[in-house]
């Protein structure tokens, strides 16, 4: 009984380490970058940086704006073409698809999570920015927020799709009952009776994948043109902005890095805690919402 009793203490202490270690990388990671964009932060000035909107390293003007429009432009674009489709999915996976059906649609979406965004982004460059490409607007070269929006939208498809499954899982039996007793149609019990049930839950999908398009890298920078801009209509069509090329936060770290030195390399690290602290924020809104579907 003793041994047992120290064998289960032990076990415990373990997973305790465990936990307390990946605290502790993520906030070693927090700290490390922290203190090299401080440099840039005190010297350039946090508001001149997040308000600036011209990025020439070589005259040291370190401007966020171009790169914070495209990052928010990219993943609206992605919300928009993507979260239609996950919930959907989600939708036929939990309430309409047969258990042989699911058993073959669940592991495919799961699969697009596992797929490395460089495949992405050589799909992206061979197939939507041609497509992108015969647009009929002068100016469009293919290159820029629309075909990077459409593979955000497949990217960020697994997290919405399986998290908001999971949501309407959740939703008791009973509701489903009640509503089909009333004289309710399927259809109707899912969008009027399990989809608002289940809200808080897909919300907090939505937000996850949010997190997980501003996040990306490699892929936005083989589509998106990388061009140091504010996305701009190509014509009077408002929504030929999404034909513009632009640059991401993620985008300007991973394509300047490898040169900069001085302060550039620490303006650098300063987008990266603007970045850090940004996506914390959207995971701990997405993880209040979770949590209040389960009280």
């Amino acid at each position: 009984m003793r041994t047992r009793f120290i064998v289960d203490k032990s076990v415990g202490y373990f997973l305790m380490l465990m936990a307390l270690t990946s605290i502790l990388a993520v906030f070693l990671i927090g700290f490390f970058t922290l203190r090299e964009g401080l440099p840039a932060i005190s010297e350039i000035g946090l508001g001149r940086l997040l308000t600036g909107s011209v990025w020439r390293p070589g005259l040291e003007e370190f401007g966020l704006v171009p790169m914070i429009a495209g990052s928010v432009l990219v993943t609206i674009g992605a919300a928009i073409l993507g979260v239609p489709l996950a919930i959907g999915c989600a939708v036929f996976l939990a309430e309409i698809a047969p258990r042989w059906m699911s058993n073959i649609v669940r592991p495919a979406v799961e699969l697009l999570a596992g797929i490395p965004s460089v495949v992405y982004g050589l799909f992206g460059m061979v197939v939507l920015v041609p497509l992108a490409r015969k647009v009929p607007v002068a100016g469009n070269s293919g290159f820029g927020l629309l075909a990077a929006s459409a593979v955000l939208a497949v990217m960020i498809l697994p997290t919405i799709t399986n998290i908001s499954e999971y949501a309407i899982r959740l939703v008791p039996r009973e509701y489903r009952e009640g509503s089909l007793a009333l004289g309710t149609t399927r259809w109707q019990t899912i969008t009027r009776v399990i989809l608002p049930s289940a809200r808080s839950g897909i919300v907090a999908a939505i937000i996850l994948g949010i997190g997980r398009a501003l996040g990306e890298t490699i892929a936005m920078i083989m589509v998106i043109g990388n061009s140091v801009i504010i996305p701009r209509p190509l014509n009077a069509n408002p929504l030929t902005i999404f034909l513009s090329q632009a640059r991401t936060l993620t985008g300007n770290i991973a394509v300047e890095i490898n040169y900069a030195t001085g302060i550039h390399e620490s303006a650098l690290f300063a987008t990266g805690v603007i970045l850090f602290v940004l996506i914390m924020l959207i995971n701990s809104s997405a993880r209040a919402i979770m949590r209040e579907r389960t009280r």
